[in-house]
């Protein structure tokens, strides 16, 4: 099999979720991603913020319960527009959404005070590119939150060389020390790592300009 590159993720990501769209709020596929939700939310209420971003925002689950939990602006980006088409149903004119590669976000810089990526930052096939453009449309002090499949080694490895054979869009799943590595990189600082379930971690940061 030929090596795929980033673009051939995401046509994968972008055509899984296509399928999936109209039932991903209720079908098995979104289960993992909705297991997440209350660990965000609560993670959210130890935090101060005024204007957050969704990237990944899939078909706006999230931010709906965002919006009705907190008085704050949103926002969301997602590859695949009929997941986006859903989520512009869910939330009318309450978020401003808009279909956008990770890698180059449709806002102008020190926009958000708060960015979340919940079951997403897996698909990404350059995961230093989602973050640098993170950091951009994020203030000085704002943070961000990721939420994410958490596998142990050595299954963790052979769950990644499955992405590399599969066509599910899905590029890694990532250690401790991965994440770490890349959040600091990144110029994030004050970050904590936790074990939400057994299957998935938060991760908190703060950007630094």
């Amino acid at each position: 099999m030929l090596k795929k590159d980033a673009e051939d993720y995401k046509i994968e990501s972008r055509e899984k979720f296509h399928k999936q769209a109209e039932k991903y709020d209720s079908g098995n596929k979104g289960k993992h991603a909705r297991s997440l939700y209350e660990s965000v939310l609560n993670k959210l209420d130890e935090l101060s913020f005024n204007n957050l971003l969704d990237v990944g925002c899939g078909t706006g689950n999230l931010l709906k319960l965002i919006s009705s939990r907190y008085d704050v602006q949103i926002a969301g980006v997602d590859l695949t527009p009929k997941m986006l088409n859903i989520a512009r149903i869910k939330l009318g004119d309450e978020a401003d959404l808009k279909v956008s590669d990770s890698e180059e976000l449709p806002f102008d810089d020190n926009k958000f005070d708060m960015v979340i990526c919940t079951d997403s930052f897996h698909h990404y096939p350059h995961p230093e590119k989602v973050l640098a453009e993170i950091g951009r449309v994020l203030e000085n002090n704002g943070m961000l939150l990721i939420a994410d499949p958490s596998v142990p080694a050595p299954l963790r490895q052979l769950v990644n060389i499955y992405f590399k054979l599969s066509r599910s869009g899905d590029v890694k799943v990532y250690s401790e020390s991965d994440i770490r590595r890349l959040i600091e990189e990144a110029g994030f600082v004050s970050l904590k790592y936790e074990q939400t379930g057994t299957n998935a971690f938060i991760a908190t940061a703060q950007i630094k300009k």
